[in-house]
């Protein structure tokens, strides 16, 4: 908790001013701490009469953390099938294990996974946990945690990371819970700091307003949950060697209050906009959901899939599956066309990893042509229908 020194404090009011979640204010000359503190210590550092302290943050027992040593990713392997998130994770991962001199591993639940950890070396793995069971076919946040934390418990991995899906924002949090480590989540930067080994860990704070970068120095693993698209996974290398270690399975780790009666996938998982090299995104400048009919008339004759703002998810006006930005998806397609975007921040960060973008809104001032290789000020009703002329006039000739 948030300690003021009522003897200290001269009420100078620069805790105030410091505090981002409005947690502190000075009454009748004295700082009072609301309900709204995070800890952040940003209080503390500011107050230069040293009248606050946090007490009772630090673990009661300290942890040996030379004995925790390799950098691990969970692979996600869902319906048949490895998320290409797991091999973007590997790529991070690769670089996070040389540069600490230790080995990265691999941990692969599920059943009939067949050549998935050979693939898993190929991407820069050098040993792979296999747990590959029948019981272990359908994901349940109790069975799939076992076992990692029984894998984590035995061998202690230094780094953790998992991708930011459904899956991995279902267990992992419950095993970082577990193991009583830090977790940050939504990465989308990952580094480690040469002296310590701490793991640097970037992610979108304040409503995207800010990158703040996060460390776990008195707890290991340190666990991290990492958005697809951000990390660039390494070439394939079939002449790569590694090891494969089959997990022992105990019964109890295969046991779940939960019963899987059936998977089905929803027709809305075919929109996969992350594997797109060709986006079209249509934002609030559209003004209804018949707008959307030119965004998909352009990405049809480009062969690129449909993409959208929050605002136009929020509006109604097409599905959350398409839609990009902080609390959508992150894409990095060859080709990003924003029509009718302004480029709040927020969706900024979901598609500036784009190799070109192009922007097209009537308004001169919007902060999307700020990221924007080319940029079209007009109307996009006018535009479009140009644009995919030209596109189809040159496709038949």
């Amino acid at each position: 908790m948030l300690i003021v020194d009522g003897e200290l404090c001269i009420g100078c009011g620069a805790c105030e001013e410091s505090c981002a979640f409005a947690a502190i204010e000075v009454v009748d000359g004295i700082a009072v701490v609301g309900d709204a503190c995070t800890l952040c210590g940003k209080c503390v550092d500011s107050c230069e009469v040293e009248a606050l302290r946090i007490e009772g943050a630090e673990k009661s027992v300290k942890m040996d953390l030379a004995s925790w040593s390799g950098v691990w990713v969970y692979c996600e392997f869902r319906a048949g099938k490895l998320a290409g998130v797991s091999l973007e994770l590997l790529g991070i991962g690769r670089k996070l294990a040389d540069a600490r001199g230790v080995k990265l591993s691999a941990v692969l639940i599920g059943s009939n996974t067949e050549n998935t950890a050979k693939i898993l070396i190929a991407h820069g793995a050098d040993i792979v946990y296999r747990a590959d069971n029948e019981a272990l076919n359908y994901f349940t946040d109790e069975t799939y945690g076992a076992v990692l934390t029984d894998l984590i418990q035995q061998h202690k991995p230094e780094v953790v990371l998992a991708g930011a899906t459904a899956i991995g924002r279902s267990f992992i949090p419950g095993v970082a819970c577990t193991l009583g480590a830090g977790l940050t989540a939504d990465c989308t930067q990952l580094d480690t700091r040469t002296d310590d080994g701490a793991l640097l860990q970037t992610r979108p704070a304040f409503g995207g307003n800010i990158m703040a970068t996060i460390e776990c120095p008195n707890s290991r693993p340190q666990m991290s949950t990492v958005r697809p698209k951000v990390m660039k996974e390494l070439e394939y290398d079939e002449s790569r060697k590694g090891e494969i270690i089959d997990v022992k399975l105990q019964p109890a780790m295969l046991q779940s209050r939960v019963r899987v009666i059936e998977s089905v996938i929803a027709e809305q998982d075919d929109v996969n906009i992350h594997e797109s090299d060709i986006l079209v995104g249509g934002g609030r400048g559209l003004d209804s959901e018949k707008g959307f009919k030119l965004i998909r008339e352009l990405a049809a004759s480009l062969n690129g899939s449909v993409a959208a703002s929050r605002a136009a998810v929020d509006a109604g006006w097409i599905g959350y599956p398409h839609q990009v930005g902080q609390t959508g998806k992150t894409v990095a397609p060859k080709l990003y066309i924003a029509c009718g975007i302004s480029g709040a921040i927020q969706h900024v960060a979901g598609m500036q990893s784009a190799e070109t973008i192009v922007a097209i809104n009537r308004d001169k001032n919007a902060p999307i042509f700020d990221v924007a290789d080319f940029g079209i000020v007009g109307d996009l009703f006018e535009i479009l229908p140009k644009l995919i002329s030209k596109i189809e006039g040159h496709r038949q000739s």
